[in-house]
């Protein structure tokens, strides 16, 4: 499952790429200019925006005890990252496109770069929530560009495909590593030192980048009308969400912004039907592949990354755990995505594609179900058995890729690529927004075990009629 979009990825094959996945234009040549300054700048860069989200999730607390924030302000730390990296994806191939990939990329690291920065220097919680969204549009602009730039740089597919592999396994590795860093970080050296970690990293990437060819530009039309009525939508719906949970009630600022995400999902639709080159072709969203695909996308993040949401604060508010051991206790899982990534294809091959999709979520279904015995006294070792179900149900979004690959033509691939991660990202983003007004305590914002056990049940809910929908509307193998 991604990125960052925060909390931890979910499990799965890496984000996809968005529209510079789609046709590319031939790479420009410079002598001596090795193809693995390219590889190891766009590693990089697909590394710390994921690293970034991970460890985020852990240093929450200490955000929170800092800046003395509310469980609301929690969570749009996260989802203020999160909701613009996965509405402005949509376009964001496109704009490497047009720009060309190391001019694009360049532009996300250097912003991404600087947002970190404001990040650390955040005197207050509406200043950090302010640069987590220009960090979130910044990534958005880095993940497609950097596998754009990998690509260009290989001629010989066979090096390209090892390439590319290796661009994959760092989204692995910063599962593993997101976490247990973010924990180090903010014990040792305070959750400031987690952003600051981006600097000479970011400084690294643009070092790298001189030595890489510069990339050609295509002409890629824009829809502006399309990109602002969907950041405009995600945005209202995840803010009606959030302060209307934790009024408990319907209040006149939710309600006015559920207006105005239904107003802006009309225009969005308008916009795209009207546009020469939308960003989502509605025909495509016509084809029950492609409808299940992006329905399923949803279901399982937003079941992965709400339920590390939520873990992240149990293990520290409520189990009284360091940052370090918390960020330890997801090592286990994030290993096992790592290796299930692998073995995916394989069963995929074997099985079908509909038996692995509807298998995995119903095993990630089930493992939702049985994290319902969690309490303040749960052992350790017994968490991290529950867990462990989580990352064998990776299994499920390559499988759900390829199948959403095959079911478009081969122009649009990018454009369904780009609005798969997208919808996943909302999930996640969404997930967030409902299980922090859940998770806290009406008496006095703190950690509420019956909220966190209301928040697993409806994702398992949500899961068990997904599981359903797969089954019984795609078609086998």
């Amino acid at each position: 499952m991604s990125a960052p979009t925060p909390p931890i990825p979910a499990p799965g094959s890496p984000p996809a790429a968005g529209r510079a996945s789609a046709a590319l234009p031939a790479p420009q040549k410079a002598a001596g200019a090795p193809p693995a300054f390219a590889l190891l700048a766009g590693l990089l860069g697909f590394l710390v925006i994921t690293v970034d989200v991970s460890g985020v999730n852990i240093a929450l607390p200490a955000i929170r005890s800092t800046l003395h924030g509310s469980m609301a302000d929690l969570q749009w730390v996260v989802d203020a990252y999160t909701l613009m990296f996965a509405a402005l994806m949509l376009s964001a191939g496109a704009f490497a496109d047009r720009s060309g990939a190391r001019r694009a990329y360049a532009i996300g690291v250097a912003f991404f770069t600087v947002a970190s920065a404001a990040c650390a220097l955040a005197p207050g919680i509406g200043t950090l929530i302010a640069a987590r969204v220009v960090q979130g549009s910044a990534a958005a602009v880095v993940l497609p560009a950097s596998l754009a730039l990998i690509r260009q740089t290989y001629d010989d597919p066979g090096r390209r495909a090892r390439a590319i592999a290796l661009w994959s396994v760092g989204g692995s590795l910063a599962m593993a590593i997101g976490p247990v860093l973010g924990g180090a970080l903010t014990e040792t050296a305070g959750w400031r030192a987690v952003f600051l970690l981006n600097l000479p990293v970011g400084a690294l990437i643009l070092a790298l980048l001189t030595r890489v060819p510069a990339s050609a530009r295509r002409h890629v039309p824009f829809d502006p009308a399309g990109q602002v009525s969907a950041v405009l939508a995600l945005a209202a719906l995840t803010y009606a969400v959030i302060e209307g949970g934790h009024a408990g009630r319907l209040t006149w600022q939710s309600g006015m912004a559920l207006v105005v995400a239904l107003a802006a999902a009309l225009t969005f639709r308008t916009a795209e039907a009207r546009h020469p080159a939308p960003m989502v072709p509605l025909e495509m969203l016509r084809q029950r592949e492609v409808v299940v695909t992006l329905t399923v996308g949803f279901a399982v993040n937003a079941a992965y990354y709400g339920t590390i949401f939520l873990l992240g604060l149990y293990y520290q508010q409520l189990r009284g755990m360091s940052g370090t051991v918390a960020g330890l206790m997801f090592v286990p899982t994030a290993a096992v995505i790592t290796a299930v990534n692998i073995l995916s294809p394989r069963l995929a091959d074997r099985y079908g594609r509909r038996s692995v999709i509807v298998w995995g979520q119903a095993l990630l279904a089930l493992a939702m179900a049985a994290l319902l015995v969690l309490g303040s006294g749960t052992p350790a070792w017994l968490v991290l058995v529950l867990l462990l179900p989580f990352g064998i149900s990776a299994v499920t979004v390559p499988a759900l890729t390829a199948l959403l690959m095959d079911s478009v033509p081969g122009h649009r691939a990018g454009t369904a690529s780009g609005l798969l991660n997208a919808m996943r990202q909302t999930g996640g983003a969404l997930a967030v927004a409902l299980f922090g007004t859940l998770l806290a305590r009406p008496a006095d914002g703190g950690f509420s075990v019956d909220g966190l056990h209301l928040s697993l049940a409806l994702a398992t809910a949500l899961l068990c009629a997904t599981t359903l929908l797969a089954r019984l509307m795609l078609p086998r193998d």
